[in-house]
């Protein structure tokens, strides 16, 4: 029997000693490796100047476009997992197939099983005959998957960052098309230097209908808002245009402007977890005597001073007394 070239469990080195390794085996302390310390993965921030072109193609200042970006060891995968989540949750699910027990008719045995000759049986629905049923077929099926709202805002600031060197900022041209023209809109293409047979997106805050006609003819032009901005897009583009109120929203957003994603996401969520509890009641405790406690602890004694100051009813926070830490059983 031919021995595997793999290298088991029990054949590796670390159960041996370096100097005598066939013979010595070492005790089961000196066994225990210590264990590595965890790489501390912090999001990193790219900031890249890109120029302002105007109207008339013409360059008239630069801007700033200052986003979160994953760590290079993690950042594959959060927008590859951002991808997969936006297309797993456009799908509905709603194909269904009918098995042979399902499938209308096939009730009456064809044929008698003995004496014609002819292999048995028992349907004419039998997934061997056209119009029986089906074998394994799709049902209705949920696809969506969950993803945290942190980790596709990362995923999108992320895919931006990386397309920065295929990105323009022009000035705000919502106003300059009096009429729809796909013509003018075309020439307004070239003269930034885009080639409208490659596939571009056009992030704008606000879209005039007459923009919106002159640029919907174009099939590889995509003119998306903020609410419509999505990962797939942004990979799928060649070339990216904002206008100078999209940068200061992706800054605003997606940037380094904002204090902390975590405060923002609780406003949205209306959370009441006690992580925000401990944020929202933290002007009200005393920071010596909380830091030492354990996180559970600070967030039970928050809950209880939070209790306690709207029992007093009052809306000055700056007159509210700072009541000791209750007893913690």
């Amino acid at each position: 029997m031919a021995t595997s070239s793999s290298l088991s469990f029990f054949s590796s080195t670390i159960f041996f000693s370096k100097t005598n390794s066939s013979t010595t085996f070492h005790s089961s302390k000196h066994l225990l490796c210590k264990p590595k310390q965890q790489q501390q993965l912090s999001i990193r921030s790219d900031a890249a100047t890109i120029p302002i072109l105007s109207f008339e193609g013409t360059e008239v200042g630069s801007t700033t476009l200052n986003l979160k970006s994953a760590p290079l060891d993690t950042a594959r995968a959060v927008v590859h997992r951002g991808l997969i989540t936006d297309l797993r949750n456009q799908r509905r699910g709603t194909a269904s197939t009918l098995t042979r027990a399902e499938v209308r008719g096939g009730g009456v045995k064809p044929y008698p099983q003995k004496k014609t000759g002819r292999a048995r049986r028992g349907s004419n629905r039998t997934p061997l005959r056209p119009g029986g049923g089906v074998v394994f077929g799709p049902k209705p099926k949920d696809w969506s998957v969950k993803i945290n709202k942190k980790e596709k805002r990362l995923a999108i600031s992320t895919a931006i960052s990386s397309a920065v060197e295929n990105a323009i900022v022009v000035e705000e041209f919502d106003d300059k098309f009096d009429k729809p023209k796909t013509k003018e809109f075309i020439e307004l293409m070239r003269r930034w230097g885009l080639d409208p047979k490659e596939k571009s997106l056009f992030l704008m805050t606000e879209v005039s209908d007459n923009v919106v006609l002159s640029s919907r003819n174009i099939g590889t032009l995509k003119m998306l808002t903020p609410r419509t901005l999505n990962l797939f897009d942004i990979l799928d583009s060649e070339k990216l245009v904002f206008t100078k109120s999209a940068v200061e929203f992706l800054n605003e957003r997606y940037g380094n402007d904002d204090n902390d994603w975590e405060e923002e996401e609780d406003e949205q969520d209306g959370s009441s977890g006690g992580n925000s509890l401990l944020r929202k009641c933290r002007v009200r405790l005393h920071d010596k005597e909380v830091t030492g406690l354990p996180e559970m602890f600070q967030v039970r004694a928050a809950v209880l001073i939070c209790e306690e100051f709207d029992n007093q009813k009052q809306s000055d926070h700056s007159r509210w007394p700072l009541c000791p830490i209750p007893k913690l059983k």
